[in-house]
């Protein structure tokens, strides 16, 4: 495969009993593996992929964690919870996972449950800094559109929020104005001056939708890190979203000057960065009805209809690079609904939230089932 981009992903998943109790092991968790981490609230943890270019590589590496890791909670009475909030509470408690790590107790002080969420980042390998700038900025620009497709958090505390991603909704942008930095340079000096001023504690704490992301950040980068997606069980979606993202870098990689919001848009640099974030807030609230305003022109436009005009554009180069069959299941959530959707339609209807998660807990194992089954066949 030629012309693909390196791929990987960072998993945060919630832990709980079959009933609808959080139930935070993510230290116990740790210990039994080497491949998952824990994150400050001990009832969400983490694992991280290798990066890989090939589609079907990225499903199993996404999958066998999360085997493996179920095998662990069955033995135990748990399960994994979708969805990517505390969605059965308690959300007023902060629930350490390592009540020596000072960095935690600074996350835990400086912003409470807010930051306990579950989510999906998905890293793009670009090594070049223009590109991967250039691609920084696009990204900035659309990622409203991918926390529509990825909604799955309408919940919390066992009752609806009004909001379809409730998780980007609470979730503390940090800090509160990013700029669109024009280039690596410019990336570098405002992060040394956040870190002198104090608005970040350290070079990770740049909470955005999307940042760059390398071994010595903010120095050395090699990829682009898109955040601001909801935690997407369904790994076939996951790749869709994934392979609309790939596709978006590559064609603006093609055509800076049409794709490049720097260069392409009529509106200036500080207006993008504010009308993205407001972007990402309306699609917080209303994922794929939510009505946003395009980064060429600040023109209206419905999300959905925003999302059908990148897969009709990204189309031709998926045929080219043999993958438009990836992007099927975006096609199925404009039609069908997202995650949040479809739960909100069914809790309207009178069915219970537990007897939802759970319907979609047995919808998790079994993908993960027939994935073990084909990966056993293929060894």
């Amino acid at each position: 495969m030629t012309g693909f981009l390196l791929k990987g992903f960072e998993v945060e998943l919630f832990t709980g009993v079959i009933s609808g109790e959080h139930i935070g092991v993510s230290a116990d968790v740790m210990r039994a593996f080497k491949d998952f981490v824990i994150e400050p609230d001990k009832r969400n943890l983490e694992y991280i992929t290798e990066p890989d270019i090939e589609y079907s590589v990225l499903k199993e590496s996404l999958l066998a964690p999360r085997r493996k890791l179920r095998h662990w909670l069955d033995n135990h009475g748990l399960t994994i919870f979708p969805g990517s909030t505390l969605t059965f509470g308690n959300s007023k408690q902060f629930q350490r996972s390592d009540p020596t790590n000072k960095y935690h107790e600074f996350i835990e002080l400086s912003y409470g449950t807010r930051v306990v969420t579950a989510s999906v980042h998905i890293n793009i390998g670009i090594e070049n800094m223009m590109n991967l700038f250039s691609a920084l900025r696009l990204v900035r620009c659309e990622a409203a559109l991918f926390l529509a497709i990825s909604a799955s958090s309408p919940f919390l505390d066992g009752h609806t929020t009004g909001s379809h991603s409730q998780r980007w909704a609470q979730f503390p942008r940090t800090p509160s104005n990013v700029p669109l930095f024009l280039d690596h340079q410019h990336y570098v000096n405002w992060i040394e001056e956040q870190l002198k001023e104090g608005s970040m504690h350290n070079e990770r704490h740049l909470w955005t939708s999307v940042r760059p992301n390398g071994p010595k950040r903010p120095y050395k980068l090699n990829r682009l890190e898109l955040r601001i997606c909801d935690l997407i069980t369904n790994c076939d979606l996951l790749l869709a979203v994934t392979a609309l993202l790939e596709l978006r870098v590559i064609s603006l990689l093609k055509n800076p000057s049409l794709l490049d919001p720097l260069h392409a848009s009529q509106l200036k640099e500080d207006e993008l960065s504010e009308l993205s974030d407001l972007n990402e807030d309306a699609a917080a609230k209303s994922s794929l009805d939510a009505t946003l305003h395009h980064w060429i022109n600040g023109n209206e436009i419905v999300c959905r209809a925003w999302i059908s005009e990148l897969l009709e554009q990204v189309l031709p180069l998926a045929k080219t690079m043999e993958i438009e069959h990836l992007l099927a299941p975006i096609y199925s959530v404009l039609e069908n609904g997202n995650q949040s959707i479809q739960w909100l339609n069914s809790y309207a209807d009178s069915k219970s939230l537990q007897n939802l998660f759970q319907e979609t807990i047995k919808v998790m194992e079994k993908e993960e089932a027939v994935s073990s089954k084909t990966s056993r066949n293929l060894s």
